[in-house]
């Protein structure tokens, strides 16, 4: 890269520009899945208020056929009382009594079936009334974070769409030496080409800078890679102004 001015601000604008873009991107690619989330808790209240009214629906059945047995029962018990005034034994008389008295044996057991089994109605149409309210209550708050999801989602599009018309303006004006080789190192340091040289050393690194280098680097006469990470380093004046200001106001 002899002979070619190095612009290191324009670098530095670029590492700048591709980390922005990378978080966007990371956030962006996380929305649909915290959608998803979201609507699978609308998804689970929706099927808690199902199931309670399923339950009740086979309850309700349950409870129709038992009052349709009991029907029944009664029925066959009014017959065998018809019969009575028509035997002509008592032998037959007492075993009608029997069939009479154990036929209303069942209707009781039977009805007390359905006396539980309203009960167990008056339960599930309590946990319906609770679901539906937790239910309504709860929609509407998670229908309100997928509604700020998705406004997250426009405000980053339109954000990076915005980074990416920079990065396109910006691109052209560095020397394609350098920036092939800030391509090669981003792509071999999780888009990190560049380090920032605090206090003597690399700042992602942490290795010390030889004292010759580290001049060199001020400067910004030329390029230099850091020995360990392989990137490119540099100072930030202009954060080291400011620092010397504050140290200076003290």
């Amino acid at each position: 890269m002899d002979g070619v001015e190095t612009d290191f601000e324009k670098l530095i604008q670029l590492q700048e520009l591709d980390n922005a873009l990378r978080q966007i991107t990371a956030e962006l690619s996380d929305i649909p899945r915290l959608i998803e989330q979201v609507e699978s808790k609308i998804k689970a209240d929706s099927d808690l208020v199902a199931r309670s009214k399923e339950r009740l629906a086979q309850n309700q059945k349950k409870r129709r056929d038992l009052e349709s047995e009991v029907k029944d029962l009664k029925a066959q018990v009014t017959k065998y009382k018809r019969q009575l005034n028509e035997v002509k034994t008592n032998k037959e008389y007492t075993s009608l009594l029997k069939e009479i008295q154990e036929t209303q044996d069942k209707i009781d057991r039977l009805e007390e079936k359905i006396i539980e089994e309203l009960l167990v109605a008056d339960e599930i149409e309590e946990e319906i009334r609770t679901a539906s309210l937790k239910q309504k209550n709860e929609e509407e708050h998670l229908k309100q974070e997928i509604s700020a999801l998705n406004q997250r989602k426009q405000s980053l599009e339109a954000e990076k769409s915005q980074l990416l018309k920079k990065k396109e303006e910006l691109v052209p004006g560095i020397p394609k030496p350098q920036l092939q080789l800030y391509l090669s190192i981003a792509r071999k340091r999780g888009g990190i080409a560049l380090s920032r040289v605090i206090d003597e050393f690399c700042s992602m690194c942490q290795l010390r800078i030889r004292p010759q280098m580290l001049n060199e680097i001020r400067d910004r006469s030329k390029i230099h890679l850091c020995e360990s990470c392989g990137r490119i380093l540099y100072f930030d004046h202009s954060e080291e102004s400011r620092e010397e200001a504050e140290e200076s106001s003290r």
